[in-house]
């Protein structure tokens, strides 16, 4: 099988984030994911700040039955919580990353690339893994957008 995926290292900085965090199963993951996206945006529009960049979800596990989920933006600073919406950061580190297109429901084999190439550079991930979304409903399924990252060990 052609390589498929473009996989590259980069060191982040810290970076701020307003999250709610959830544990849900996989299928009810996208109408969580609406909700809370849609509970930061109105949080953020009343205290008249603003996302840094596009939206994201961050995986602590993958038990897909009880998947343990942060769901948000990133923003410029630390901004106060209100209720279920908690400020957080994305550690800085070097990390693993990879653009994806197409179905979420086919990312398996992305996510498997990225797997192999870190066994064959001899790293390891460890830690949270990040999906950012550039779009989504709306698009076609097949021109969904999505930056997959993984922190290295």
């Amino acid at each position: 099988m052609p390589k498929m995926s473009n996989i590259e290292i980069l060191q982040r900085r810290d970076q701020p984030t307003l999250v709610i965090r959830k544990t849900v199963k996989v299928d009810d993951l996208p109408g969580v994911i609406g909700y809370c996206y849609e509970e930061i945006e109105k949080y953020l529009k009343d205290i008249e700040a603003y996302v840094e960049d596009v939206p994201f979800v961050a995986y602590h596990n993958m038990d897909m039955q009880h998947l343990d989920v942060e769901i948000g933006f990133p923003v410029s600073q630390k901004i106060p919580e209100k209720g279920e919406i908690k400020p957080g950061v994305i550690k800085a580190g070097k990390v693993i990353f990879c653009m994806y297109r197409g179905p979420y429901s086919e990312m398996t084999g992305t996510y498997n690339e990225m797997a192999e190439w870190l066994e064959n550079s001899g790293l390891k991930s460890e830690g949270t893994v990040y999906e950012y979304y550039y779009n989504g409903p709306g698009f076609p399924e097949n021109e969904f957008l999505t930056k997959i990252v993984m922190p290295l060990a």
